[in-house]
């Protein structure tokens, strides 16, 4: 059955877009290496092959669903650039594709050599991962929507678009708090660091991380779907978002809201907190060190992390933790599409000009490559 369904999965995600098929395979990478993950891979696969064939086809009059709901939204995306928004195709597409090729080039170099058979690199691979996934969630929709005149997404699609997009965010940031526990380890605790975080402790910590907010979005996604949708079916966003979601209800969302503060707490708030203080023991640690090139080399080693967790918090925290109705259309555009498009664009490139093992991997990867070359 696990084979049938596997085969189903790919057959559909070639379909549906030209990188799924690489995609596929590094998600189901850490399925083979991890105990327990390959039904949660298959899960994830099966549904993205699912979403991809929603009805999603040009405008239709407008019907209502049980009466409660559009059967379809209109995403007005960057509408307001006019005709100008063709424009803005070309760049976004160039960012997604290096975002895509950048994080590729990570998790293979992770697989592929076993000096990054690590627990670092292990987090940073699935990190790398989740960006893959993030990107693949709202980008080719909005790129598609540039260039056409209707731009609409079906009610289930829209759905399914918001739960996979949030919960890989809450599970990005979880990432980063495993990789701020293995960092303290490794500084705080480095004789026990083997024993601490072994090839077990690492599966879970990774599974907890993905299943978490999988598990704890479902609630949230129907609840949106049970919500009465009585101002129109306009979303002012280029993917189904939280926000212009709940604009469009007439029911009452502060319930929702109170659950959407308790979800950011839960898994934004929280891991920031893990990174905080596991930073501030590792502070505390590398300070006592007597040497400056031994404090120098234990800070190296965080460098990389420190700067994937001020990108990423910085620009989604505040509207985290300040979920409702009354947020800016534009700071949700703008947040977005840092958090879609520019910083899946730039982890590459701080984790390759920031981390020197990554430097030295690359470097012999690419004298293999010569090597072949050479002979002929």
């Amino acid at each position: 059955m696990i084979l049938i369904s596997l085969s189903l999965s790919c057959l559909s995600l070639i379909t549906c877009s030209p990188f799924s098929l690489c995609v596929l395979f590094f998600c189901l990478y850490p399925c083979f290496t991890v105990n327990g993950s390959l039904c949660l891979c298959l899960y994830f696969c099966l549904s993205i092959s699912v979403s991809c064939f929603l009805p999603t086809q040009g405008p239709s009059p407008w019907v209502m669903a049980n009466l409660s709901h559009p059967s379809e939204f209109v995403l007005l995306g960057f509408s307001s650039f006019g005709e100008l928004q063709v424009l803005l195709y070309g760049p976004f597409l160039v960012l997604y594709l290096l975002a895509f090729m950048g994080n590729t080039v990570i998790i293979v170099m992770v697989i592929a050599d076993s000096h990054l058979h690590t627990p670092m690199y292990f987090f940073l691979g699935n990190f790398s991962l989740l960006e893959i996934l993030v990107t693949m969630t709202a980008v080719p929709r909005m790129l598609s929507d540039l260039l056409a005149p209707h731009k609409v997404i079906s009610f289930t699609g829209c759905m399914v678009q918001f739960y996979f997009y949030f919960s890989l965010g809450s599970t990005s940031f979880l990432v980063l708090s495993d990789m701020a526990l293995d960092r303290f380890v490794a500084i705080c605790h480095p004789l026990r660091y083997g024993t601490l975080m072994s090839r077990a402790v690492c599966a879970r910590l990774a599974g907890a991380a993905w299943a978490a907010p999988f598990l704890a979005m479902v609630p949230t996604v129907l609840s949106r779907a049970h919500l009465n949708y009585c101002h129109g079916n306009i979303i002012d966003h280029f993917f189904c978002d939280n926000a212009p979601l709940l604009q469009l209800s007439c029911s009452d969302t502060s319930l929702l809201e109170f659950w959407d503060f308790v979800m950011a707490l839960a898994f934004v708030l929280s891991s920031f907190l893990v990174t905080l203080v596991s930073y501030g023991y590792i502070a505390s640690t590398v300070l006592q060190i007597p040497s400056a090139s031994g404090r120098q080399k234990a800070f190296s080693t965080c460098g990389s992390h420190l700067a994937l967790v001020f990108i990423g918090y910085s620009s989604t925290i505040f509207l985290c933790v300040r979920p409702g109705k009354a947020h800016s259309v534009e700071v949700n555009k703008t947040v977005a599409l840092v958090t879609s498009i520019l910083t899946p664009f730039l982890n590459p490139f701080i984790l390759t000009l920031r981390n020197e093992t990554v430097k030295a991997v690359l470097r012999e990867q690419m004298q293999k490559l010569k090597r072949p070359h050479r002979a002929l």
